[in-house]
């Protein structure tokens, strides 16, 4: 058996101004996407998709090839260049020889300058070029399903955790159930729908009521007879038609099964769907909160920056919660992380020790919300210098190449502030310790994130102060201007009924 294995994942937030291009589809900047011998090196063991396709295709015995490695930070629309390349180098594998199965890591929410249904279009490519041969994808909790993204594919799986933890976990149930499928004479019956609602994001965190029975449900699905069960609760930061919840389940050649679970979870959904409300509080009124706090717990008080993380195509560069912060004077704060490449190689030619004054963040416009984001004058010592590189301590994508960029720790005296040049989530402790930040040390931390952060740093803390701050990762939909967005749709229309 021959296998061919490649990843193209994206999760595009139409709202943002942050640029998707090739370059930020490498695993370093300045270079390409990996491919072949380079992306086994640097996916092999990994608690990754790709990581877990391979795995996949030794179990039995398989040998592989893998097209390319493509994998990018949440931002804007992919440019269709970068789109073309990533897609014509699996294209062009698949033409170059027969395959026996193909395994593909993707997302799910992934719009390029030209299509509105990425995955879509690029499983539309791959079909015109090897229309019958086998095909497993993993796809992101976040995915926006289209017809085309399911109904090319033979199993299909979603991610059933968020932060997503069993990424690694995922492909192995989509890759196992497709082998069943050559090796056992399984025949896949898929069935798949949608319900008109948007899920805050906020809500949707899976150790959180309602998603937390969501998902269990689904893998009591996989344990009562589905090869696959998966709940997408969708990315709601897409101006596309179909974003918004879905529920995809494959059976072996039972599509009456497969219509009951996908039916029993959708209903499950819109019966909870006031519960996937996320409601703010004033920013200012979160920072004194969380200045009152005295938990019993050891470990920093955490606050989320949550409109403006890289996980859902923030631009990292805003500076409303950091200065509110800094306003009213919190004392022993690390703070990850504002993105300003230019700020960074300003201390990096000041040198470690030297005394600067930076204006940090507040340069990228975000002409789609309602907020302006000012640059924040910043003083203080530059305390540390770094490429920016670390291997993901886990338990998300455990073993894996991360890249923040060249960064700097600028230690006003109260306040660390990390400064990057490459766009990353703070899902693992090691984007602190790489930096010389011990978290256990620090009375707070902020962190540009919503929910990925508690994968690695959920157990150390104390509590949770979720900060509205300003960013295209708003958790206040009415600041959105949805143009494409089917209407209604809850809960941007209260009174919107399902089924119609």
């Amino acid at each position: 058996m021959h296998v061919l294995i490649a990843m193209m994942n994206h999760e595009t937030n139409t709202f943002s101004p942050v640029v998707t291009d090739l370059d930020r589809f490498a695993l370093n900047a300045g270079s390409l996407p990996p491919s072949g011998d380079a992306a086994r090196e640097a996916y092999r063991g990994t608690g990754t998709g790709v990581g877990a396709f391979i795995q996949v295709a030794e179990e039995v015995g398989a040998s592989y090839d893998i097209a390319i490695c493509a994998h990018a930070q949440p931002s804007g629309l992919v440019d269709d260049a970068a789109f073309e390349f990533i897609t014509q180098a699996i294209t062009k594998a698949l033409k170059a020889r027969a395959y026996d199965a193909i395994f593909l890591d993707l997302h799910g929410a992934m719009v390029t300058q030209t299509f509105e249904d990425g995955e879509g279009e690029l499983l539309r490519r791959v079909r015109a070029v090897a229309p019958q041969t086998p095909l497993a994808v993993a796809y992101d909790m976040h995915a926006n399903i289209h017809a085309d993204m399911v109904e090319l594919a033979d199993t299909v799986a979603g991610y059933q955790t968020y932060p997503h933890i069993d990424m690694h976990g995922t492909a192995l149930r989509a890759g196992r159930a497709l082998i069943q499928t050559i090796q056992h004479g399984a025949q896949p019956t898929t069935a798949w729908g949608r319900v008109p609602m948007i899920p805050h994001v906020m809500r949707q965190g899976s150790d959180d009521e309602p998603n937390h029975s969501l998902q269990a449900r689904a893998r009591e699905m996989e344990a009562q007879g589905a090869l696959c069960a998966s709940v997408f609760v969708g990315f709601p930061h897409a101006d596309i038609e179909n974003a918004g919840l879905s529920a995809v389940v494959v059976t072996d050649n039972d599509p009456a099964l497969a219509a009951r679970f996908r039916d029993e979870l959708l209903n499950m959904a819109w019966a909870q769907r006031e519960a996937f409300v996320y409601a703010v509080e004033p920013l200012a009124d979160s920072v004194a909160r969380a200045a009152q706090l005295k938990p019993e717990k050891e470990g920093p008080i955490v606050l989320l920056d949550h409109y403006d993380n890289a996980a859902s195509g923030g631009t990292m560069d805003t500076t409303a919660t950091l200065a509110e912060i800094l306003r009213q004077g919190l004392d022993n704060v690390a703070a990850f992380a504002i993105f300003d490449p230019e700020a960074v190689q300003a201390a990096i030619q000041a040198g470690v020790g030297a005394q600067v004054s930076l204006a940090v963040g507040g340069k990228l416009p975000m002409p789609q919300v309602p907020h302006v984001s000012k640059p924040l004058q910043l003083e203080g010592v530059v305390k540390t210098i770094s490429q920016g590189r670390f291997r993901a301590k886990g338990p998300m994508s455990a073993g894996a190449r991360m890249d923040m960029g060249q960064a700097v720790v600028i230690d006003t005296g109260k306040v660390e502030v990390v400064l990057i040049s490459r766009h990353i989530e703070p899902f693992d402790a090691n984007a602190l310790l790489s930096l010389g930040i011990d978290p256990m040390q620090k009375r707070f931390i902020m962190l540009k994130s919503r929910i990925h952060w508690r994968a690695g740093l959920g157990r150390l803390a104390a509590a949770t102060i979720e900060c509205a701050g300003v960013g295209v990762c708003t958790s206040d939909y009415n600041e959105l201007q949805f143009q494409h967005l089917r209407r209604p749709i809850y809960p941007l229309e209260t009174d919107t009924r399902w089924p119609a």
